[in-house]
Formats: structure tokens, C-alpha cells, sequence
């Protein structure tokens, strides 16, 4: 069986893109030119609702001290983008992917005759390439994103928690994608896909493993020789930590060993580290979901709710799929490709991510009560709050 087309990799990256056509038995090339040439047009993220602007540079971490487990040798390495807030009208603008990066996407979904390489690359976001940050300590959230996807699927909200005054670094954990591009001309795709596939390896030891990670990444941000030369924006007392699908799960195995970590969200992972027996000390979690995950529907999920012991959310959106938390619902609509086992619309899907996710560290880093978190409210029919 192809890597990539295994059961947990088309999960993950159904809502890219979809093709309603191939349900109803129309290939790709039987597209009409219409369709096709609208396809080519230009893509841009949702803007970010925050007062100020976003800066953006891109890290790469080596962590000497560990071999990396996929490659067997070797050290670990990580590809990190920053973002936080920045003074108007300066830097330059940024690259959504790489053309290889985009290239390999697009193969992997049997896409690659449809979208051309330049629309998926040249999504536009918001951020602005080595923008002047303005002065302030500012709480740091750590972004990891799905299994076999790039860290650039999380940028419609790590650009709006940046423009709401957060740092927030964005996680690509080697060979755990189908394509991130690293520093040397290489491209590293996704050598963890063969040894999870073929069975000889557990989902835990990926999510176990970015715990790892964003432990190293704590200690080269906030360390005495920081990495990044703009670390000083970072409120060390504020640090938390939100991922999406596997990056969920690697939220919980990074609380459970790094007390730094002050608070974590799932969005719509499953739990393979488990919460521990002990709980997270207290600490407050928030579990984000499609409209499938709630009671039920998510058995790690059951089984670890009584062990969340601290302030906890267990939320659902309506007619959301699996990558509703990320960019592509926004991208889809726009390239006139839309899910129809998840209509929840792209913009409206990145719009919800944004509320609930910053309300929750809104509350819990910057100490601002929220009353969006205590419950549904008429202007958000689609979310749902469960208490099993």
C-alpha cells in the first residue's frame, strides 16, 4: 500500500482540496475549462482580527543531543515559523510553501494535473517576512500541526493570534510531512509514514516524540542563548501549546513531562499519549472537535475526560470534517471545491477556530474572563458543548 494513501493519511488530508467531482464519478481531466481556469486564481487567507500587524522569520533547530528516530541517524531537526506582532508597513511579504513543498502536496492527493503548483504556493497570507516587532512581553503558544502536513496549515491561526498579541511558533517535526523544505536544498518527506503504516510502530511514538520537540523548543526560545534574536517578546511565565489531529495529541504528551506548558488545546486529535492517571497538575485543556467527535465519537476522548483536572471544554462544530480547524476549508471555497460531508464554509470554519482557540488563551495566559467559553451562544448555532 502506498504510504500515503494509507487509511490514517487520507483521514488526515480529506478536506484538502476535495473533489466532489471524482463522488460522482467524473474524473479530474473531465473538468470544464471554467472550473480548471478558476483554479489558477489567486488564494488569500482570511485577514487576522487582531490590532496589530504580524512579523514572521522561520528557525532551524538542531537537537544534537537526540538521533532522529525516523532516519535513524543523524540529529533531530525542527523548521520553526514565528510570528508576533509587528509595527505597520514594514517587512516584506511571505511564501505560504515552497513550489516542491506545494508540488508534493498536490501529488499526494492526485491533485497535481488540477491545481497548479503556483495557486497552493502562492496562497497569500498576512504576515510580513522580518517585520519590526513591537516592544512588549507577549504570552508564547506552540503550533503542531497533522500527520504528513506542513506547519503552513495552521497559519490563518497562528497569524490571528500573533495579531492579537502572542508569539507564536510553528512546529515541522523531520520527516513527518510529505514535503518541508530544510535548510541545503533538501526536502524531507515522510519517513515516519513507512514505519507507523507497516504497523512496527505506534501512534504514540509520534505524538510522545513532538513532546520531545517542543520541549527542545522551549529550551532554545527561552534559554540563555535564545535561538531567535527577537526571544525577548517571550513572557516565559506564559507558554502554552495547540495542535491539530496528531499535534493534539502531542499537546498532552507535552504537558505531561514540561511543566512550562501552562495550558493546551486538541484540535480534533486523537489522544495517542494518553492523558496521565494524574491528570495535567491542574492544568486547563480544551478538547476542539468536528461534528463527530463529541461523546462517543471519539473513544480516547471518552476514556480521558474524567482525567482532565483542571478547568476543561469539550466543544464540536456542526457540519465541520477533520481539517476544518486548519486553512484548508478557506482554500477549498475558494478554488470552488468545497467538502460535502463537511459544509461547515471555509470562511466560517477559520472564523470559529479563531474565536474559540483565542478566547481559551485569551482566559487562560492573559487572565481575561470569557463568556463565550461558559456555554452556546445565539451567534454561533454551529458550536456545541458537551458534559459527559
Amino acid at each position: 500500500m502506498n504510504r500515503r494513501r494509507s487509511a490514517s493519511a487520507a483521514v488526515l488530508l480529506a478536506l484538502l482540496l476535495p473533489l466532489p467531482l471524482a463522488a460522482a464519478g467524473t474524473s479530474v481531466a473531465a473538468d470544464s475549462p471554467s472550473a480548471a481556469e478558476s483554479r489558477r486564481a489567486a488564494v488569500e487567507l482570511p485577514r487576522p482580527t487582531g490590532r496589530f500587524s504580524v512579523g514572521q522569520e522561520t528557525l532551524h533547530l538542531v537537537d544534537r543531543s537526540r538521533t532522529d528516530p525516523w532516519a535513524q541517524s543523524g540529529p533531530r531537526e525542527l523548521m520553526v515559523t514565528m510570528r508576533y506582532p509587528a509595527q505597520r508597513g514594514t517587512g516584506a511579504p511571505v511564501h505560504y510553501l515552497t513550489s516542491e513543498e506545494a508540488r508534493l502536496l498536490l501529488i499526494d492527493r492526485g491533485l497535481d494535473k488540477a491545481i497548479p503548483v503556483e495557486t497552493l504556493a502562492g496562497t497569500a497570507a498576512h504576515s510580513r517576512s522580518n517585520a519590526r516587532p513591537v516592544a512588549g512581553r507577549y504570552p508564547l503558544i506552540v503550533l503542531s500541526p497533522g500527520y504528513t502536513v506542513h506547519r503552513a496549515t495552521l497559519t490563518a491561526l497562528a497569524e490571528d493570534l500573533a495579531s492579537r498579541g502572542y508569539v507564536v511558533a510553528a512546529v515541522d517535526h523531520a520527516y513527518e510531512s510529505v514535503g518541508t523544505a530544510f535548510p541545503g536544498g533538501r526536502v524531507l518527506e515522510c519517513l515516519a509514514c513507512d514505519k507507523t503504516e507497516e504497523g512496527g510502530t505506534p501512534m504514540r511514538a509520534v505524538s510522545d516524540n513532538r513532546g520531545r520537540d517542543v520541549s527542545f523548543l522551549l529550551d532554545r526560545l527561552t534559554g540563555r542563548h535564545p535561538a531567535w534574536r527577537h526571544a525577548g517578546l517571550i513572557d516565559q511565565s506564559r507558554i502554552a501549546m495547540a495542535g491539530h489531529s496528531i499535534g493534539g495529541a502531542s499537546a498532552v504528551a507535552a504537558m505531561a513531562t514540561d511543566p512550562r506548558i501552562r495550558a493546551g488545546v486538541n484540535m480534533d486529535g486523537g489522544l495517542h499519549t494518553p492523558v496521565p492517571e494524574a491528570g495535567l497538575g491542574g492544568r486547563p485543556f480544551m478538547l476542539l472537535g468536528e461534528q463527530k467527535s463529541g461523546p462517543g465519537g471519539m473513544s480516547s476522548w471518552d476514556r480521558d475526560w474524567p482525567l482532565l483536572d483542571g478547568w476543561k471544554r469539550w466543544i464540536t462544530f456542526a457540519d465541520s470534517g477533520h481539517f476544518t480547524f486548519s486553512d484548508f476549508p478557506a482554500i477549498a471555497e475558494q478554488l470552488g471545491l468545497p467538502d460535502p460531508e463537511a459544509p461547515l464554509p471555509g470562511t466560517r470554519s477559520v472564523e470559529l477556530t479563531r474565536r474559540y482557540v483565542g478566547a481559551f488563551f485569551d482566559q487562560h495566559l492573559k487572565g481575561k474572563p470569557q463568556p463565550l467559553l461558559d456555554g452556546p451562544t445565539p451567534d454561533a448555532p454551529e458550536v456545541r458543548f458537551h458534559t459527559p
